[in-house]
């Protein structure tokens, strides 16, 4: 049964796939007498097959060695693109996170998307994603990741602009895969390279391949600097971080995938890289700096937003950051463990955050207000969204951070002073969101406003009971550190002082924030004596007209000179070819009367000019 197993495992990727294809026929209109519904139906059974698939293979790899699978897909002198699969818990664990939550993303999209006309086609798009985020789980080939990441970026574009009748939107969707696309360039310039310096395009080859070589400063470096470009794009780290938020014009199901998992797709290759990595100190210190610029600004423009789904957006880098942060430490087990907690955190948040605006028809959180009465599921699943996210015991962000200040390794102080003020904003922000959104009283939109129906409330209550349940699943794999070990140091513990201080900023986080937004002397939005550093957070620090006023720039500036030498020096001298062609025709016109004599006569006095050029050159 177990080699059964293994040797189908790849079907599980595959499953989403076919459930897109499936779609085709009332995506593309051909069947309309049914409705789209059908095609929702087809996208839910083959997520479901691939869940219930993937969970037998997660119990049968649990404690047991990785093993390979490898498909030879073209093999040319010492070129081998070969198609290869790593089947182990930790990628089996991912693969399952991936379709648990797609299959929670499109029930919960069944009744979020019931009444658009384009739902067979959204269903669609969904199961692309699923196949593409499945794959790149388990994929043990750089050549096979990259292709899966191309795959999320189209993806990306498709569903941002799924609704393309909107200007906004397609400028959303444009300006997201554009952005992605510059890491993306920069990501196959490393995979080009470090393909041809090793010889290897699997994970497991490379990290080999590693241990033996020695490359000079310059190429480790450029070579790192390479691949980690492409994961800052997909993480949404800065400066390549702007596609994330106006990515939230696309449809919420989607936006819970894309926050959850999308952009963790990203770190996961990164995870996998990190034995190359490891040849190079500077890109390990650039993506710890990176990460904590991302972390602490966008977690300070995130408290700024009124938009519901962008001061989640924001939050959602801030974390990612963190990430990164992990990962340019070499500290790969906390980065797997953020991704994990995060993903269903968020999810939730973004769940939760969809029904709001569902039944409000409106994302100003400003706007908004006393839902907890008329809307209780959602307003628990919120609550415990924002439990989940933040250093609040017992809950599995709590477990993963007192782990990394308290690990095999000694954690600067100033890891710790950025996770403290990273998880205090968070607590404020998603705070100061819930005291807007649910508490307080109700006002115009928020005044008829039901709790949602059953096809959205099962995966809001199932998402909640899972991230309760995130600590006894670390437990269960053994991820939780008890309060003393074998590892505890010798010395002060500066476990003592940092796990109480994070787990003191959440709370006067989440003090601060329901007292300034539960006051009614504050005005909403709150207006800060500064208005210069309120907008500056505002308006993400000005860095897309920051963009506008360099790169935009410079780009129109080229494309005109371009234009120009296309329209005056390359067109020029085409139509002066042209004009002489003309000329010379219709000057050789006259020299045709149709009289043999003169045909002879021409044809002498070529042959004599020719000849005295002849003898004059000789």
């Amino acid at each position: 049964m177990n080699e059964f197993l293994l040797q189908t495992s790849w079907w599980i990727p595959i499953y989403g796939s076919i459930g897109a294809v499936l779609t085709l026929p009332w995506s593309m209109g051909i069947v309309r007498r049914t409705g789209p519904r059908p095609a929702t139906y087809f996208n839910l059974l083959t997520t479901l097959l691939a869940f219930v698939h993937g969970l037998f293979l997660f119990r049968s790899t649990w404690g047991q060695a990785p093993q390979q699978l490898v498909f030879h897909w073209l093999t040319v002198a010492d070129l081998d693109l070969s198609l290869s699969f790593e089947i182990s818990q930790v990628s089996t664990g991912a693969m399952e996170l991936v379709t648990g939550l797609s299959l929670i993303a499109q029930l919960y999209a069944l009744g979020y998307m019931e009444k658009d006309w384009a739902l067979a086609r959204f269903f669609g798009m969904m199961g692309f994603f699923e196949g593409a985020m499945s794959g790149l789980a388990i994929s043990n080939s750089l050549f096979l990741s990259y292709a899966l990441l191309e795959m999320l970026t189209l993806s990306t574009y498709l569903i941002v602009g799924f609704w393309y009748a909107q200007p906004l939107v397609v400028t959303a969707a444009r300006d997201a895969f554009l952005t992605k696309r510059v890491g993306d360039i920069l990501l196959l310039m490393g995979v080009v390279s470090l393909s041809a310096l090793s010889g290897s395009m699997s994970f497991s080859g490379l990290e080999a391949w590693s241990e033996t070589q020695q490359l000079s400063p310059l190429t480790a470096n450029l070579l790192g600097l390479a691949l980690i470009a492409g994961p800052i794009g997909k993480c949404a780290q800065f400066p390549l971080h702007l596609w994330l938020d106006e990515a939230m014009e696309g449809p919420n199901p989607a936006s819970v995938l894309r926050n959850s998992l999308v952009v963790s797709c990203g770190a996961y290759v990164l995870i996998k890289l990190q034995p190359i990595l490891a040849l190079s100190p500077l890109a390990s210190t650039t993506a710890i700096v990176l990460g904590t610029l991302t972390a602490i600004g966008a977690s300070l423009v995130a408290i700024a937003q009124i938009d519901i789904k962008r001061t989640l957006s924001h939050s959602t880098s801030a974390y990612f950051g963190l990430v990164f942060i992990a990962i340019g430490m070499q500290h790969v087990d906390i980065a797997l463990l953020l991704i994990l907690t995060h993903a269903l955190a968020k999810a939730l948040l973004f769940i939760s955050t969809g029904s709001v605006i569902l039944t409000t028809n409106n994302q100003n959180i400003t706007e908004m207000g006393g839902l907890w009465s008329r809307m209780p599921a959602t307003t628990i699943a919120f609550v415990v969204g924002v439990a989940g996210s933040i250093d609040l015991f017992p809950l599995g962000m709590f477990w993963v951070l007192r782990r990394w200040v308290n690990g095999f390794w000694s954690v600067p102080w100033w890891l710790v002073a950025v996770l403290v003020i990273v998880n205090g904003l968070t607590a404020f922000n998603l705070t100061r969101v819930f005291t807007l959104v649910f508490l307080g009283k109700r006002q115009a939109k928020t005044r008829r406003a039901p709790e949602v129906g059953w096809p959205m409330a099962l995966p809001l209550v199932s998402l909640t009971i899972a991230t309760l349940l995130v600590p006894v699943m670390l437990q269960h794999w053994q991820f939780l550190l008890s309060w003393t070990g074998p590892w505890a140091r010798t010395g002060p513990d500066p476990a003592l002082f940092s796990v109480p201080l994070l787990v003191l900023s959440g709370v006067v986080g989440c003090v601060v924030g329901g007292a300034i937004y539960m006051s009614p002397s504050w005005p909403k939005p709150v207006q800060l004596p500064w208005p210069a550093v309120q907008n500056l957070l505002a308006y993400d620090f000005y860095i897309d007209r920051l963009y506008h006023l360099t790169v935009v720039f410079a780009v129109e500036q080229f494309s005109k000179i371009t234009a120009w030498i296309d329209r005056y020096f390359v067109d020029g001298l085409v139509n002066l070819v042209g004009f002489a062609t003309i000329f010379s025709g219709q000057g050789l016109k006259y020299t045709v009367p149709g009289r043999s004599q003169l045909y002879v006569l021409t044809i002498l006095v070529g042959i004599s000019v020719l000849g005295l050029l002849m003898s004059w050159l000789l």
